[in-house]
């Protein structure tokens, strides 16, 4: 939200762009030390661009959650159990949030990362990485504890075999931290929250972004479980996959008229998208009023890490241009599978021009 000073500020650098500070300051009847705070402010809430004072032509987005590092291994050839299976590793940035937040800066959008790493070498390489992709990061703080990691395997095909999630230094994010960060949070036009908080954090942050469409990123079925009573009208979407909308609504979800009624227990609790992952058959995007069902893209698969959080990251770049959800889930399912056929958990060459390539190639089969 927008100081009434701050608003003010606003409109005379819509009517002159070029107006300096002892003219803002003069017109407004403040000092200049005054104008320079505020002038601050607004850049930080990502109203104004740089040092030109030059206007967001839109509100970007918020991303709060997990941020660590992924280590992958993939076996050369179909993995045995229980013993050594000869193959390769890599290690790269990774956590649902800060991947979600790579993806919407990849497509051209302001995005704010708030989430919490380490004060160790992983987790400046970490942000180093995540500010050059263009994501902005002075919002995440910084623990003596170690930074996060996923450790992920994968079968010969790409698929995923296991995975293991270190993100106790994530439960560390919780209002302190979020506080410093509502202003940015209320400037959104979209606020993303995923799984890897806990229920104090999620409840604040909720809480500090009302009147903004919210996202809930379940991200696991454990932590679907562990936070389903924060699950009400203060979100504008949630994006499960069927077992996670199980553990979202204590329901089953093994055919596609459960998972129509499990997604109607969360419009009842005021959620106004349910946004089904059905895996390679694609999704389901429930309303209040209808639910349809949207074909996944067939693509080479070549790695499925990252396959959501570019779906989610794609998504909300057409909500912030002001697509319609089924728009931006189609959008989504476009950027899915552009990373899936990629070794890399968000794609480097991701633009909104190959997403769409993508989809039109799609539509004209």
């Amino acid at each position: 939200m927008l100081t009434e000073r701050e608003q003010q500020i606003v409109e005379l650098l819509r009517r002159d762009p070029l107006i300096g500070t002892d003219a803002l300051a003069k017109t407004l009847g403040t000092s200049r030390a005054s104008i320079n705070v505020h002038l601050s402010n607004l850049g930080k809430k990502g109203v104004i661009l740089g040092r030109g004072y030059v206007l967001a032509d839109r509100p970007g987005a918020v991303v709060i959650g997990g941020a660590n590092v992924d280590l992958k291994a993939r076996s050369k050839a179909p993995a045995t159990s229980q013993t050594s299976n000869p193959g390769h590793g890599s290690m790269a940035p990774g956590g649902v949030a800060r991947n979600i937040a790579e993806n919407i800066a990849r497509l051209g959008d302001r995005v704010h990362l708030i989430s919490i790493v380490g004060r160790d070498p992983m987790g400046d390489n970490l942000l180093d990485h995540t500010a050059a992709a263009g994501v902005r990061v002075e919002y995440v703080a910084r623990t003596d504890g170690p930074t996060g990691t996923y450790t992920a395997v994968l079968d010969v095909d790409g698929e995923l075999i296991v995975a293991i999630a270190d993100m106790e230094t994530t439960a560390e994010l919780g209002p302190a931290q979020l506080h410093n960060a509502r202003d940015v949070i209320g400037a959104a036009g979209v606020v993303v929250v995923d799984g890897n908080l806990s229920l104090n954090a999620l409840e604040y942050a909720l809480d500090l972004s009302a009147g903004v469409r919210t996202i809930f990123e379940p991200v696991s079925v454990p932590k679907a479980a562990q936070l389903k009573d924060a699950i009400d009208d203060r979100l504008h979407a949630v994006t499960p996959n069927r077992d996670e909308l199980a553990a979202l609504t204590d329901l089953p979800t093994r055919t596609d008229r459960q998972v129509r009624t499990a997604a109607r227990v969360l419009h009842d609790r005021g959620v106004e998208l349910v946004w089904v992952r059905l895996g390679e058959r694609g999704s389901m995007l429930s309303t209040t009023d209808t639910a349809i069902e949207i074909a996944a893209i067939p693509t080479t698969v070549e790695d499925v890490s990252g396959a959501g959080d570019s779906m989610l990251g794609a998504f909300c770049h057409v909500l912030l241009k002001g697509g319609s959800p089924e728009e931006a889930a189609r959008f989504g399912h476009a950027a899915a599978a552009l990373t899936i056929a990629s070794s890399h958990t968000v794609r480097p060459d991701l633009t909104p021009r190959l997403v769409q390539t993508a989809l039109d190639q799609k539509e004209q089969e």
